[in-house]
């Protein structure tokens, strides 16, 4: 079990319930409907299941730590050869670092010494090495997810046919009429051409020979490369100028998404925090057609998630209500949303800022798995490991009506 997430979980329910409580107190302190009664007391026992299951959880992995120290391999509970030689050193490391060399015994002084050199040994402080990673949280990339992805086993390119102009409606006639005659119909393509990707790094040998367990530094290379790649392409995939790379979302051209499919939000190059900009998302959503509804979402970055979260009505309520059915995502407009670190950002006039769309009109074609080749020769003389990571892939939106952006107004 996840525990931070299941006490986020419960925060969410108890500010829920406040929030009934606080919507009654503002309404003149009347007494709570039997529908709001039956919410708030559904919430209530949602939170008491929540910090009972925090509780199991932890007095389990408190039960599991002491368990795992009684059975703990000597060498982790003392020295490295399952002696109390650990002890021994932590305490001679202490005094070397209070009073110095000069005043450690001689057996302190063996404890820290590793080879010889004519002082008598290099002192070295004790160290246990832990066997996990300690880095920061890896940006979301869900574009990928959204999009429909296509693999190219033989061609060079990728032709998406598309249809440029469509019949004109069908005529009401006679039993003989056939309707009048339509010559409109008109197919296009878009084509992708898959652009390669490639990145480079080099790990000393002594670092990959010495690393094990769970901090094996070759998985490590391998999984922060496909990281990277990953990065890259959504960047990419958001602002790309399709100059061999892709083409980007929030990148206006008549080749992707034109400005014709672009919303005013805000005001004076600012986003005001009032009905008025609630409106405007409303104009948005129902500026895509419903039959892109079901698979629709926002997209923006959380910067602008946190804007949107303070949008009142003219009597101070938040415009944003979450879900109240447990397991349900919060949305916006009944629209769920996906949150990008490599959307934009930057609230000034003509900027884009999010955009509403079905994203299974995103096409992404790859025309090469992501691939890791081990250079072992060439860095040899400099005691190093190569890795060179490729792939091969492009992107850009195919049908531009699937599409609304949000561009702030100047």
């Amino acid at each position: 079990m996840d525990i931070n997430a299941e006490r986020q979980k419960r925060t969410g329910l108890a500010r829920q319930a406040r929030g009934i409580l606080d919507a009654a107190e503002k309404d003149g302190g009347r007494d709570l409907t039997a529908d709001e009664t039956e919410t708030f007391d559904r919430l209530m026992a949602d939170v008491d299941k929540a910090d009972a299951r925090i509780e199991r959880e932890e007095s389990l992995r408190q039960k599991e730590r002491r368990t795992d120290e009684e059975t703990a391999a000597p060498e982790e509970r003392n020295g490295p050869d399952g002696s109390s030689d650990g002890a021994e050193v932590d305490k001679a490391f202490r005094q070397y670092l209070i009073a110095g060399r000069a005043s450690m015994t001689p057996e302190q002084l063996r404890a820290l010494s590793v080879g010889s050199d004519p002082e008598g040994g290099y002192l070295v402080a004790p160290q246990k090495f832990v066997e996990a990673l300690i880095q920061r949280i890896d940006d979301d990339v869900p574009l990928r997810g959204l999009a429909d992805v296509v693999q190219l086993a033989d061609a060079e390119s990728l032709g998406v046919p598309t249809l440029d102009t469509d019949l004109n409606d069908a005529d009401w006639t006679s039993e003989i009429g056939t309707g009048s005659q339509d010559d409109a119909l008109r197919f296009g393509k878009r084509e992708l051409h898959p652009n390669p990707l490639a990145k480079r790094v080099k790990v000393s040998r002594k670092l990959l020979r010495l690393a094990s367990g769970k901090l094996d530094a070759e998985t490590i290379v391998r999984a922060r490369m496909a990281y990277k790649f990953g990065v890259s392409q959504e960047k990419a995939f958001m602002v790309g100028d399709g100059n061999k790379k892709p083409l980007g979302l929030f990148t206006a051209s008549t080749s992707g998404i034109s400005t014709a499919r672009d919303v005013a939000v805000g005001a004076a190059g600012a986003i005001p925090l009032t009905t008025a900009t609630g409106d405007q998302l409303i104009d948005a959503k129902y500026t895509l057609k419903a039959g892109y509804w079901p698979r629709s979402r926002w997209l923006f970055h959380r910067d602008l998630i946190r804007t949107i979260r303070k949008i009142k009505t003219t009597d101070g309520f938040y415009v944003w209500q979450g879900g109240l059915q447990p397991g349900q995502p919060d949305t916006i407009l009944d629209v769920p949303f996906v949150v990008s670190e490599f959307a934009p950002n930057t609230i000034a006039g003509n900027q884009y800022v999010g955009m509403i769309a079905d994203f299974k009109f995103y096409m992404i074609a790859d025309a090469l798995d992501m691939e890791i080749q081990r250079l072992v020769e060439l860095y040899a003389e400099t005691n190093q490991v190569g890795f060179i990571g490729r792939l091969e892939t492009d992107g850009m939106p195919v049908l531009e009506e699937a599409f609304v952006r949000l561009k702030v107004a100047p």
